[in-house]
Protein backbone atom coordinates (compact mmCIF):
# COMPACT_ATOMS: atom_id res chain seq x y z
CA UNK A 1 0.00 0.00 0.00
CA UNK A 2 2.86 2.40 0.74
CA UNK A 3 4.14 1.94 -2.81
CA UNK A 4 0.76 3.16 -4.07
CA UNK A 5 0.92 6.18 -1.73
CA UNK A 6 4.52 7.12 -2.59
CA UNK A 7 3.58 9.58 -5.39
CA UNK A 8 0.95 11.17 -3.13
CA UNK A 9 3.52 11.53 -0.32
CA UNK A 10 6.11 13.07 -2.62
CA UNK A 11 3.56 15.48 -4.15
CA UNK A 12 2.36 16.59 -0.72
CA UNK A 13 5.93 17.25 0.44
CA UNK A 14 6.68 19.11 -2.80
CA UNK A 15 3.50 21.15 -2.40
CA UNK A 16 4.37 22.10 1.18
CA UNK A 17 7.96 23.12 0.49
CA UNK A 18 7.59 24.19 -3.15
CA UNK A 19 10.22 22.54 -5.24
CA UNK A 20 12.96 22.43 -2.64
CA UNK A 21 15.85 20.10 -3.38
CA UNK A 22 15.10 18.10 -0.21
CA UNK A 23 11.72 16.82 -1.42
CA UNK A 24 12.95 13.26 -1.96
CA UNK A 25 14.77 13.14 1.38
CA UNK A 26 11.76 14.41 3.32
CA UNK A 27 9.38 12.12 1.42
CA UNK A 28 11.63 9.17 2.26
CA UNK A 29 11.71 10.26 5.93
CA UNK A 30 7.92 10.38 5.89
CA UNK A 31 7.66 6.89 4.38
CA UNK A 32 10.00 5.53 7.05
CA UNK A 33 7.86 7.24 9.72
CA UNK A 34 4.72 5.64 8.26
CA UNK A 35 6.35 2.21 8.36
CA UNK A 36 7.64 2.69 11.91
CA UNK A 37 4.26 3.90 13.18
CA UNK A 38 1.93 1.65 11.18
CA UNK A 39 0.88 -0.17 14.36
CA UNK A 40 -0.51 3.17 15.63
CA UNK A 41 -3.09 3.32 12.83
CA UNK A 42 -6.43 2.66 14.54
CA UNK A 43 -8.55 2.30 11.43
CA UNK A 44 -11.06 4.94 12.51
CA UNK A 45 -10.46 6.97 9.36
CA UNK A 46 -8.97 6.59 5.89
CA UNK A 47 -5.42 5.26 5.87
CA UNK A 48 -4.42 7.96 3.38
CA UNK A 49 -5.54 10.70 5.81
CA UNK A 50 -3.44 9.11 8.56
CA UNK A 51 -0.47 9.00 6.17
CA UNK A 52 -1.06 12.66 5.21
CA UNK A 53 -0.80 13.68 8.86
CA UNK A 54 2.52 11.88 9.22
CA UNK A 55 3.80 13.50 6.03
CA UNK A 56 2.80 16.95 7.26
CA UNK A 57 4.46 16.40 10.65
CA UNK A 58 7.61 15.01 9.07
CA UNK A 59 7.79 17.90 6.61
CA UNK A 60 7.37 20.60 9.25
CA UNK A 61 9.82 18.87 11.58
CA UNK A 62 12.38 18.88 8.76
CA UNK A 63 11.68 22.57 8.08
CA UNK A 64 12.12 23.42 11.78
CA UNK A 65 15.40 21.46 11.84
CA UNK A 66 16.58 23.40 8.83
CA UNK A 67 15.59 26.70 10.42
CA UNK A 68 17.55 25.85 13.56
CA UNK A 69 20.59 25.18 11.40
CA UNK A 70 20.09 28.70 10.01
CA UNK A 71 20.04 27.63 6.41
CA UNK A 72 18.47 29.75 3.72
CA UNK A 73 14.69 30.00 4.02
CA UNK A 74 12.58 28.15 1.50
CA UNK A 75 11.38 30.11 -1.50
CA UNK A 76 8.60 29.05 -3.82
CA UNK A 77 9.72 27.89 -7.23
CA UNK A 78 7.86 26.96 -10.37
CA UNK A 79 5.20 24.41 -9.70
CA UNK A 80 4.71 21.09 -11.40
CA UNK A 81 0.93 20.94 -11.32
CA UNK A 82 -0.88 17.65 -11.19
CA UNK A 83 -3.84 17.56 -13.52
CA UNK A 84 -6.53 15.07 -14.41
CA UNK A 85 -7.55 16.48 -17.78
CA UNK A 86 -6.07 18.91 -20.25
CA UNK A 87 -8.97 21.34 -19.78
CA UNK A 88 -8.14 21.70 -16.08
CA UNK A 89 -4.42 22.15 -16.67
CA UNK A 90 -4.40 25.92 -17.07
CA UNK A 91 -6.63 26.70 -14.09
CA UNK A 92 -4.74 24.30 -11.80
CA UNK A 93 -1.43 25.71 -12.94
CA UNK A 94 -2.74 29.22 -12.36
CA UNK A 95 -3.94 28.26 -8.86
CA UNK A 96 -0.59 26.68 -7.96
CA UNK A 97 1.21 29.79 -9.22
CA UNK A 98 -1.05 31.95 -7.04
CA UNK A 99 -0.42 29.72 -4.03
CA UNK A 100 3.30 29.96 -4.71
CA UNK A 101 3.14 33.73 -4.29
CA UNK A 102 1.67 33.43 -0.79
CA UNK A 103 4.07 33.66 2.15
CA UNK A 104 4.89 30.12 3.39
CA UNK A 105 2.84 30.39 6.62
CA UNK A 106 -0.27 31.36 4.65
CA UNK A 107 0.36 28.74 1.96
CA UNK A 108 0.81 26.02 4.60
CA UNK A 109 -2.46 26.98 6.30
CA UNK A 110 -4.32 26.94 2.96
CA UNK A 111 -2.90 23.56 1.90
CA UNK A 112 -3.57 21.92 5.25
CA UNK A 113 -7.09 23.33 5.52
CA UNK A 114 -8.40 23.10 1.96
CA UNK A 115 -6.33 20.29 0.44
CA UNK A 116 -6.09 18.01 3.47
CA UNK A 117 -9.30 19.05 5.20
CA UNK A 118 -7.68 19.75 8.57
CA UNK A 119 -9.57 21.97 11.01
CA UNK A 120 -8.21 25.29 12.21
CA UNK A 121 -7.49 23.72 15.59
CA UNK A 122 -5.67 20.74 14.06
CA UNK A 123 -3.54 23.08 11.95
CA UNK A 124 -2.76 25.25 14.97
CA UNK A 125 -1.63 22.20 16.90
CA UNK A 126 0.41 20.91 13.97
CA UNK A 127 2.14 24.25 13.37
CA UNK A 128 2.50 25.01 17.07
CA UNK A 129 0.59 28.29 16.95
CA UNK A 130 -2.82 29.60 17.98
CA UNK A 131 -6.10 28.94 16.21
CA UNK A 132 -6.55 32.70 15.85
CA UNK A 133 -3.22 32.92 13.99
CA UNK A 134 -4.37 30.18 11.61
CA UNK A 135 -7.71 31.94 11.04
CA UNK A 136 -5.83 35.14 10.29
CA UNK A 137 -3.49 33.39 7.86
CA UNK A 138 -6.44 31.79 6.07
CA UNK A 139 -8.32 35.10 5.90
CA UNK A 140 -5.28 36.96 4.53
CA UNK A 141 -4.54 34.20 2.02
CA UNK A 142 -8.15 34.16 0.77
CA UNK A 143 -8.08 37.94 0.34
CA UNK A 144 -4.86 37.78 -1.68
CA UNK A 145 -6.03 34.79 -3.74
CA UNK A 146 -9.39 36.44 -4.47
CA UNK A 147 -7.68 39.66 -5.58
CA UNK A 148 -5.20 37.74 -7.78
CA UNK A 149 -7.99 35.67 -9.30
CA UNK A 150 -10.07 38.75 -10.09
CA UNK A 151 -7.12 40.49 -11.76
CA UNK A 152 -6.27 37.32 -13.73
CA UNK A 153 -9.82 37.13 -15.09
CA UNK A 154 -9.71 40.67 -16.48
Amino acid sequence: MLVELAPRIRNLVRYLIRGDVDVDDIAQEAMVAVLKNRSDYRGDGPFSAWVDRIVVRTTFTALRRRKRRREEPLHPEHAEPVHDAFGEFHSRRQLVAMLDRLPPPQRHAVVLHYALGMTVFEIAEELETSAETIRSRLRLAKTVLRRNLESAQR
